[in-house]
């Protein structure tokens, strides 16, 4: 038998054993025992039988019995405690969709394989018979000239096997079920620093990936506790974050029970920004929340969940503390500087095009999920003023194409007027010489930050992705985007998609901006890396835009090298031909968003549930509210600014 026919064999025997997942991890879920608390002594040890109830234990939230205007007095503990009577039903990952027909299939295979392997004989006249079969299957597919094509469906067949085992492999448990997925498992890595937790930002692929799949649980999961860890009562310096906050991240302890040194519990400990690098709060993780119980609601059917009380006073209490007055007068959300993907310093700080896309599409989720009552009337009065100021300010002052950058060029300063051209008073001398060399004729691209005297040229893939996905951006302007990106392919996407922003920081500049951080070298992590987490929202906009050949031929590029050099966090170089110096291997996300996009391009209407399409009101709230698309005294009683 020659090495080809050989491997070939291998592959096909190999996927009569049964693919490692959940029903693997929980064992026989008819006689599953949860330890909540766990004895030490025998004779006071504490079982928790699991329910055959399918519902998550009441919430014990302090504030479903409030309204939301009650919410300043309450706070949370330090840690979520597991305190839980029951564990839910885990004959199934998946409430309703045929999971446990899919277990029972599962444990009938094995009792096959056992069987099989049990039999000798029976095992030895199947090879022969296998083998036979597929000489004569090889055979013919050399005659048909199909055997490269074949061997290519095996090969990415095995990609997608292998990233969904360790999707599953990822799993965190909770009291005895699913809860989310930690950002890294390297089993050859010691250095582990934080990538053993739970992070808001990068469970949103894994979420989108169950969902496809149509596991629901683990998604329901994280959403209703990582609820009840929101506007934590911790302080840092004396200082309390917003009510509303959601944590960046979060990991599963086992304690010892307090009064009783002979029992642990598990809890769940946040962590808000006081412990991370930069010691920053995340605003992304409460706008990424609100994106991923949407996607639940509209992927799985269960509008329960964001129906509930404790869950519409989430939504409440994110909004409140995005749309708080203060001293900004911009519609775009002010943050500082690492407070999303990009955490390091970076020179984002201010009104970065990321969290304004983000944000937007939070505004437009909780829009849509908010149950009419009284109480929130003045808030959705808010959000849909917010709404036209925002989606204005971004389509007229973050927008580039050669045109404008041409306007730009021949910019006048120190304009004093409500009519002024030049309304951030930017110098033209700020348009940096690689642009104008690098700006195709074709496309445009929204910028990364607008601030008084100051444009951040840089193109950041994230936020013009997202702006697509959320109608943020115009149709015409996301048509641009995916323009300039296959105009500028070889920077953009090169050996690895996709670069997170272009052109790196080098040089001086990047002494000055980044700090000299050695991390953050020219062409490494968010200075220019490529990420290949990217990719699912990357085909996210192509499908939006019924363009989805493009987000396929990205995925292609990615096949042929990410299972190979075990599914690093980012690639190195400005052709992403090394992997990051410093980047963590088997990253739960590069997984995640590569498996989202297989499945999205499998079945494009599925991307229905991270699409908002552009609202028709808002739309004719723009055009009334801006006719000439100028900013005039007459519009001076409005409740917004554009």
């Amino acid at each position: 038998m020659s090495l080809g026919t050989s491997q070939a064999v291998y592959q096909i025997l190999s996927r009569v054993v049964p693919q490692s997942g959940y029903n693997e991890l929980y064992g026989n879920t008819s006689q599953l025992r949860v330890k909540c608390r766990k004895k030490l002594s025998s004779r006071r040890r504490f079982l928790i039988e699991s329910s055959t109830s399918s519902q998550l234990r009441p919430h014990r939230f302090p504030l479903t019995a409030v309204s939301f205007c009650d919410y300043k007095t309450y706070s949370h503990p330090r840690l979520q405690t597991c305190k839980c009577q029951q564990a839910e039903n885990l004959s199934g990952i998946t409430s309703g969709d045929g999971n446990g027909a899919r277990f029972a299939s599962d444990v009938e295979k094995s009792n096959l394989v056992s069987n099989v392997m049990s039999a000798k004989s029976v095992v030895e006249f199947e090879d022969v018979q296998l083998l036979k079969q597929e000489k004569e299957i090889l055979s013919s597919n050399i005659t048909n000239g199909n055997i490269s094509k074949n061997f290519d469906s095996v090969s990415i067949n095995s990609i997608e096997d292998e990233a969904w085992d360790l999707l599953r492999e990822s799993v965190v448990n909770y009291c005895g079920n699913p809860i989310g997925t930690i950002a890294a498992k390297d089993p050859n890595s010691t250095n582990v620093l934080n990538y053993d937790q739970v992070f808001i930002r990068d469970f949103i692929p894994s979420g989108i990936a169950f969902l496809l799949k149509g596991e629901y649980d683990i998604v329901r999961n994280f959403i209703l506790h990582t609820l009840q860890l929101q506007s934590w009562e911790k302080t840092m310096d004396c200082h309390s974050p917003g009510q509303g906050l959601m944590p960046a991240s979060f990991k599963v302890r086992t304690v010892p029970l307090e009064g009783d040194d002979s029992a642990t519990e598990e809890v769940l400990d946040p962590d808000f920004g006081e412990a991370a690098i930069g010691r920053v709060a995340p605003v992304d993780s409460g706008l990424w929340w609100i994106i991923l119980l949407r996607a639940y609601g509209k992927c799985s059917g269960d509008l329960s969940v964001q129906e509930r009380v404790d869950v519409q006073t989430g939504i409440k209490m994110i909004l409140k503390l995005c749309l708080a007055d203060g001293f900004d007068m911009f519609p775009t959300l002010l943050v500082t500087d690492g407070s999303c993907m990009i955490d390091r310093r970076m020179g984002i700080h201010g009104h970065p095009l990321e969290i304004q896309a983000l944000f937007y599409s939070a505004l437009l989720c909780a829009r849509e999920m908010l149950t009419p009552e009284d109480g929130s009337a003045d808030l959705i009065r808010a959000l849909n003023n917010r709404l036209v100021a925002l989606s204005f300010h971004i389509r007229e002052y973050y927008w580039i194409d050669m045109k404008r950058l041409n306007e730009i060029y021949r910019y006048k300063t120190e304009e004093y007027s409500y009519d002024a051209v030049n309304k951030f008073n930017i110098y033209p001398d700020q348009i940096p010489p690689w642009l104008v060399e690098w700006m195709p004729n074709k496309g445009g691209y929204l910028i990364g930050n607008l601030q008084p005297a100051h444009m951040d040229f840089r193109f950041f893939s994230l936020g013009n992705l997202w702006s697509v996905v959320n109608s943020m951006a115009t149709e015409e302007q996301s048509h641009s985007i995916l323009d300039l990106i296959e105009a500028k392919w070889s920077d953009l996407v090169a050996e690895m998609p996709l670069k997170i922003c272009y052109p790196a920081l080098e040089g001086q500049e990047w002494q000055i901006i980044t700090g000299s951080d050695p991390k953050n070298t020219p062409w490494s992590y968010h200075n220019g890396g490529s990420w290949p987490s990217l990719l699912w929202q990357f085909t996210a906009a192509c499908i939006k835009m019924n363009r989805p050949h493009i987000a396929a031929k990205t995925v292609e590029i990615a096949e042929r090298r990410i299972s190979r050099d075990k599914w690093p966090e980012y690639y190195d170089t400005k052709r992403s031909r090394f992997i990051g110096k410093q980047s963590q291997l088997f990253q739960t996300w590069s997984i995640a968003g590569y498996l989202v996009s297989k499945l999205l391009l499998a079945d494009p209407s599925k991307a229905n549930i991270l699409i908002t399409a552009e609202d028709s009101e808002l739309a004719n709230a723009f055009i009334t509210a801006n006719p000439k698309g100028k900013r005039g005294r007459k519009n001076l009683k409005q409740t917004y600014i554009v």
